[in-house]
């Protein structure tokens, strides 16, 4: 929770107040907004050095971070091209989920591992040996499709919107629009996850029935023989 009120407060809150309080001092909207736009590299950096080391989401984290800064600082100098490529990372994002379907694991694996343990070598161990199941597989590949083609989507209508609205307007809809759509895909794919559990674990009681009831068939004929 602790995590999650820093993120919240370094990428929705701090930003909205930076751009309007930069704005009431004479600076220009695209100045503000680049300024402003610093935020989420501080929850980068603060995260990093809480958690004392780099990881596969820290590091894609990492990189996003250095192709937003990247974006910022070339092409025209506007407030509304600075959010649309703002909104091209996300969709960069996007992209790469559907690229890593052709990886030997999707993102989404390492995504979950980050979630789903403890950061110790015996959870990671059992994260690792999940894939193995097919049910496990089929359930990541399918979480990073949606995850894929919802943020290639997200940055499609961020992309529109910032063409169609005031730059005071798209300050404060952007980083809202940035976490609905992630709270509705964490929602989403935590229920999807617990169906997916519940049906391995049915697959798996019916494995171990049939296998109790072959072996009780063998008993009887063994013993005659």
């Amino acid at each position: 929770m602790l995590g999650w009120v820093v993120t919240l407060s370094l990428n929705v809150v701090a930003p909205i107040v930076t751009y309007h309080a930069l704005r009431d001092h004479g600076f220009s909207e695209f100045a503000a907004l680049l300024i402003s736009s610093a935020w989420p590299v501080v929850d980068g950096a603060v995260h990093l050095a809480w958690r004392r080391r780099l990881d596969e989401l820290a590091i894609v984290t990492l990189v996003f971070i250095v192709i937003t800064a990247v974006v910022s600082t070339v092409g025209a100098h506007s407030a509304r091209a600075l959010l649309i490529k703002d909104s091209c990372v996300t969709g960069l994002f996007g992209v790469l989920c559907l690229a890593t379907l052709l990886a030997p694991r999707p993102l989404m694996f390492y995504l979950g591992r980050k979630f789903a343990t403890d950061g110790t070598e015996a959870s990671t161990a059992w994260w690792n040996g999940l894939w193995h199941v097919d049910g496990f597989r089929k359930a990541m590949m399918t979480m990073t499709t949606v995850w894929g083609v919802a943020y290639c989507l997200e940055s499609a209508v961020r992309v529109v919107l910032s063409y169609t609205l005031r730059t005071d307007t798209m300050v404060i809809l952007s980083p809202v629009l940035i976490y609905a759509v992630l709270a509705s895909l964490g929602t989403w794919t935590a229920l999807y996850g617990k169906r997916s559990r519940r049906k391995g674990q049915a697959r798996a009681a019916a494995a171990a029935a049939a296998a109790a009831e072959a072996e009780a068939k063998a008993e009887p004929a063994a013993a005659e023989s």
